[in-house]
This record gives structure tokens, C-alpha cells and sequence, in this order.
């Protein structure tokens, strides 16, 4: 009786945890992308406006005032005089000390994850970490260039190693293209996979020995036992 109330309370937890965490995540966000502008739209809206009936901010308010602003800057940097104003703006800034470390690293970030058609993580490949004989999901990101590739003798790309159960923490590694492994998996089955700690079961998979091509299969040498020859007798 007492396993079978059990299973059912782990039953329930399963069912309920997601749930619980996805309410929570989302509640929390919408609290801190609505504290951004909320006070202030307020403000306004009782000084200058004069609606002195607003005593308490409105829930949602700042949400729909950065959304507003987002349409009003998407509208400025789609047209001629506003990437004109942008282009004056970052000039500015990229040239203040300090700072333009700081508003280039933030851009560059914001377009790498952010840009339309451009997708961060190519595919899902293997790599020899951390020894030779161990393998780890890894994701290729682009052919390395630069002083990177100049500095070294083999050709070379960028891969991201995520770490385990969380994915936005890892590491960027330089591998060459010979040590790449391909995975017949796409990126969102392999992040799976990872968060998962390898607990899940993909649905569609090949067994790895098949990927190694490159690489040489040790094979056990067997020797056959030696036959006595036997004297015949004349």
C-alpha cells in the first residue's frame, strides 16, 4: 500500500513541478520586464496628463510600454534618417573609454543570439573531451578565422561545449575539422540530451561505432591455436 502511495505522490510531483516552475519563471519576468518602465509611464501619466486616479501602478503597464518603445526604435532603425541617428550613436559610443568595451561586447552578444536567419548553434557534433577516448556533445558555431587560425597549423573551427544540466554555461574550444563528428541529431534533441544528463531516449538515433570512420576500430588480435603436427609413423 505504502509503494503504491508513493508512486502515486512522485506521480502527482511529476506532473505538477513543471507546471509550478514554468508559472513561476514566467510570473517573475513579467515582474521585472514590467518594474523597468511601470513607475515611470505612471509618473507620467499623473503630472502630465494629469489622470490623478492612477494612485498605484497599473499591473502590465510597463509591459506594454516597452513594447511600445521596441516598435518606435524597430521603426527608427528601418528607415534612413533613424540608422543615421543609430550609426551617430554608436560612433559616440564606441569611442568613450571604457564604455564602448562594454557596448561592443553587449552588441555583438545581441546580434550573434537576436539577428533574424542566423542561428548560433549550427549542428550537433562529437568531440574527443576531456581525453582521447571519451567523447562530448559539442556545438558548431563557425570556421575560425582571424589571429586564432593564423596562429595555428591545422584547420580549425569553433565549437561551444555546454556544460551538464545547464547548457548557457560551457566552453568555446578550437578543434580541428578532422576531430569533428557529425551527429545525425539536431540541435534541440542534443540540448536534450544534455540537460537531461543522457537520461532521455531519442526516438531516432545510430549507434556511435558507426560515426568513427576516421577513426581506427581496435580490433583484438586472436591467435589461432597452433596445431602439433604429428609424426606418422613411416
Amino acid at each position: 500500500m505504502w509503494n503504491e502511495i508513493r508512486k502515486t505522490l512522485l506521480a502527482g510531483l511529476l506532473v505538477l513541478a513543471p507546471i509550478t516552475l514554468t508559472v513561476y519563471i514566467l510570473y517573475n519576468l513579467f515582474r521585472i520586464l514590467d518594474g523597468i518602465l511601470r513607475d515611470a509611464v505612471t509618473r507620467f501619466l499623473v503630472e502630465q496628463i494629469g489622470l490623478s486616479h492612477l494612485e498605484t501602478p497599473i499591473p502590465g503597464l510597463g509591459i506594454l510600454a516597452f513594447l511600445a518603445l521596441l516598435l518606435i526604435l524597430g521603426a527608427l532603425a528601418r528607415n534612413y534618417i533613424g540608422r543615421k541617428l543609430i550609426t551617430v550613436g554608436e560612433y559616440i559610443l564606441t569611442h568613450i573609454p571604457l564604455i564602448n568595451r562594454i557596448y561592443i561586447a553587449i552588441r555583438e552578444i545581441s546580434e550573434a543570439i537576436l539577428a533574424e536567419k542566423r542561428e548560433v548553434f549550427k549542428k550537433a557534433v562529437l568531440i574527443e573531451y576531456p581525453r582521447e577516448g571519451l567523447y562530448s556533445i559539442a556545438f558548431f558555431t563557425q570556421d575560425t578565422k582571424g589571429p586564432v587560425q593564423e596562429t595555428l597549423r591545422e584547420d580549425v573551427v569553433s565549437v561551444f561545449l555546454p556544460t551538464t544540466p545547464n547548457p548557457t554555461s560551457g566552453y568555446l574550444l578550437f578543434v580541428p575539422k578532422t576531430d569533428i563528428l557529425e551527429l545525425p541529431m539536431s540541435v534541440e534533441d542534443a540540448l536534450k540530451l544534455v540537460i537531461s544528463g543522457g537520461s532521455i531516449h531519442l526516438k531516432e538515433h545510430r549507434g556511435l561505432y558507426n560515426l568513427l570512420p576516421r577513426r581506427e576500430k581496435r580490433k583484438k588480435q586472436t591467435v589461432a591455436p597452433s596445431q602439433t603436427n604429428k609424426k606418422t609413423s613411416p
